[in-house]
C-alpha cells in the first residue's frame, strides 16, 4: 500500500521532531545530579575529630633517705636519737606481776598527793611500808639488793633556764623484764608498767638527753 504525504503532513512531522529534540536538550541542561545516599552512591568520608591528648602523669617525689618511717615531724634520725627512751619488752608473766604491784602503789601515791606530800623522803617512807626494800648500789655503782628507787624530779628547761619542780619519781623493779614507773608532784601523779629503759632502768629518762 503506498502512502502519499502531502506537504502539510511533512511540515507537521518535522515540527514534532524539532519539538522532541528541544525537549531532550532542555532536560539534559536543566538536570542537577545529586548524590543519593539511599541508592548506595559513594559519599564524602566523615571527617574524624583528633584524639584527645593524654593527661600528664603525675609522680610523687621520692622519699628522703634521711626521714624515718613513722616519724610525725619528719625529723632526721629521730628514732636513733630517742632510742634511750625505748623500753624493753615485757613477758606476759612480767607484765602481770608489774600490774599487781602498780595496783598496790597507786592508792599510796594518790593519798600522798591529796596530802600535798610529794617530797622524795615522804614518798619513800610510804612505799617502804608496803614491804619493798630500797635499792642500793655497790662500790662500782652496780645494783646491790632491793627493788625500790625514789628520787627527786629531773630538771627541765623553761624559757631561758632550768627548773627542778617539786615532787618525786619512783622506779620499782618487779622482775628483770618488768618495772613500775611512777611520779607524784603538785599538779598530778601517775603510775604505769613497762619494761626497763636502756640507760636508766625503771626510771623514765628525761628529755633532751
Amino acid at each position: 500500500m503506498l502512502i502519499l504525504t502531502t506537504p502539510r503532513s511533512r511540515r507537521c512531522a518535522s515540527l514534532v521532531i524539532l519539538l522532541s529534540a528541544a525537549a531532550v536538550a532542555l532536560t539534559g541542561c536543566g538536570e542537577e545530579r545529586a548524590t543519593d545516599t539511599a541508592a548506595g552512591l559513594p559519599t564524602s568520608p566523615a571527617r574524624s575529630s583528633p584524639a584527645p591528648s593524654p593527661s600528664p602523669t603525675v609522680t610523687s617525689p621520692p622519699a628522703s633517705p634521711y626521714v624515718e618511717p613513722g616519724v610525725v615531724d619528719g625529723a632526721p634520725h629521730n628514732g636513733d636519737n630517742n632510742a634511750y627512751r625505748r623500753t624493753g619488752d615485757m613477758s606476759p608473766a612480767g607484765e602481770k606481776a608489774a600490774r599487781r604491784e602498780a595496783a598496790r602503789m597507786e592508792p599510796v601515791l594518790k593519798r600522798l598527793w591529796g596530802r600535798k606530800e610529794w617530797d622524795p623522803e615522804s614518798v619513800r617512807a610510804a612505799l617502804l611500808e608496803l614491804g619493798y626494800a630500797e635499792e642500793g648500789s655497790g662500790g662500782a655503782g652496780e645494783r646491790a639488793g632491793g627493788t625500790l628507787g625514789v628520787r627527786g624530779m629531773d630538771a627541765r628547761y623553761e624559757t631561758d633556764h632550768y627548773v627542778t619542780p617539786e615532787g618525786a619519781q619512783v622506779g620499782l623493779r618487779v622482775r628483770a623484764d618488768a618495772c613500775v614507773t611512777a611520779f607524784v608532784q603538785e599538779t598530778n601523779y601517775g603510775v604505769k608498767v613497762n619494761g626497763p629503759y636502756m640507760e636508766t632502768g625503771c626510771f623514765e629518762p628525761p628529755y633532751g638527753h
